[in-house]
């Protein structure tokens, strides 16, 4: 008996050793390439948005006189130079609509969005004098496309200029008069979308943002600021962000959800695989030894074999298929594995009831607990306390020294 437990430790020892170097090569099969394919998505689909206001200033032509002595003689000279006077910024309405669309790349999936942004900003000519106003937005992301691009003042679409972050027009603003820019857009982009009032502490007048998502899993940044009103609906949320007079340092900003990631739970669930076998192992021997039923070193290592089936073929599954359909799949293969192998040495009932049964708690239910973020470990723990429990009430009349001697 005891040099029989002595080859099933040696056995799920060798076990263990196999799923290290499996769930090792998962997770470099999965963050070795993460910044390249990262920079691809980027590329392709878009990268993250930091949306800022729109700005409005005018330029004034100063004669500056400059007086000089040459050859003992007075001479005075009149140059001319331009200073650049900012439009305060009266009032804001915005609107974001933002819509998850994912994409797998590898072992991971990538938060991707489309947003669209609709603006309406009110500045003011404080002057006296008519203003040739240069109106100019920076778009969010350098990486990005941008279309059904809309740039309009007081309603009228303004003629604009590309610059090399941005566009820019210029308008003529009468004395003391408001102009309305409304302005719009529909993009792509990945992992957040912000609205930055400046990189320092900035003052915020009359300012409206409404934002509305086709998701429910809303995550706000550190350091940003809470929504002031938020309402269910049945596809997400509608947010607001409502203020009269703002003074902050902090920003508006949304986190996309992340989706499952394959390579991550499937390397999880290779380096916990030991665990799962320790508790099949001690069950097999304990039900046998119940049943009186004989079990050879050479057994437990096909069971072993069985059991590393089921990572090694899911490891390279979620390449290609979802990790739902991955997970049934190799399951589904495992569990035939064993129950067709034992049933030749013990029989059909005891492969398909006891060890079958037993296969299914401890390898499949036990796997898919990582899929419940933030409760494996509770899962886990109570399956072991249960477990124990079941095993002391069916162990609790064996004399262990009888057992051990024959």
């Amino acid at each position: 008996m005891l040099k029989r437990i002595l080859a099933i430790a040696f056995i799920f020892l060798s076990a263990a050793v196999a799923w290290a170097v499996l769930g090792a090569t998962i997770f470099s099969r999965t963050y070795d390439s993460t910044a390249r394919l990262r920079g691809r998505v980027a590329s392709t689909w878009g990268a993250a948005h930091t949306q800022t206001p729109p700005k409005a200033c005018y330029t004034v032509t100063v004669p500056v006189r400059t007086e000089t002595i040459e050859d003992g003689k007075k001479r005075i000279r009149i140059t001319e130079e331009k200073s650049t006077h900012w439009l305060p910024l009266e009032s804001t309405r915005a609107r974001v609509d933002l819509a998850l669309e994912p994409r797998q790349k590898g072992l991971l999936w990538y938060s991707t969005y489309t947003v669209a942004f609709a603006g309406a900003y009110l500045f003011r000519n404080p002057t006296g004098k008519e203003q040739a106003v240069t109106f100019s937005l920076d778009f969010p992301a350098a990486q990005a496309v941008y279309d059904d691009l809309v740039f309009t003042v007081n309603g009228v679409p303004a003629e604009t200029r590309n610059e090399k972050t941005g566009v820019s027009a210029t308008v003529r603003v009468g004395p003391g008069e408001t102009a309305k820019l409304e302005t719009g857009y529909r993009s792509r982009g990945l992992e957040s979308w912000q609205y930055s009032f400046g990189s320092d502490v900035a003052r915020v007048r009359d300012f409206v943002l409404r934002m509305t998502t086709n998701f429910r899993e809303i995550d706000f940044p550190d350091n940003t600021l809470s929504p002031t009103a938020k309402r269910e609906r049945a596809e997400g949320w509608e947010l607001a962000w409502e203020y009269k007079s703002l003074v902050s340092g902090f920003q508006i900003a949304m986190t996309m959800p992340e989706e499952l990631q394959p390579g991550p739970l499937a390397g999880k669930i290779s380096f916990f695989a030991p665990v799962s076998l320790l508790f099949f192992f001690f069950l097999m021997l304990i039900i046998t030894t119940l049943r009186g039923v004989d079990l050879h070193p050479m057994n437990y290592f096909f069971l072993a074999a069985a059991f590393f089936a089921f990572h090694l073929l899911l490891a390279y599954l979620v390449d290609h298929i979802s990790i739902h359909a991955a997970f049934a799949i190799s399951s589904a293969v495992s569990v035939f594995l064993v129950v067709s192998y034992l049933r030749l040495v013990t029989g059909l009932r005891f492969a398909a009831v006891e060890a079958g049964v037993t296969q299914l708690i401890y390898l499949v239910l036990f796997s898919y607990a990582f899929f419940f973020k933030g409760f494996t470990g509770l899962a886990i723990t109570v399956g072991s306390i249960l477990t124990l429990f079941v095993v002391m009430q069916m162990t609790g009349r064996i004399r262990w020294a009888e057992k051990f001697t024959r």
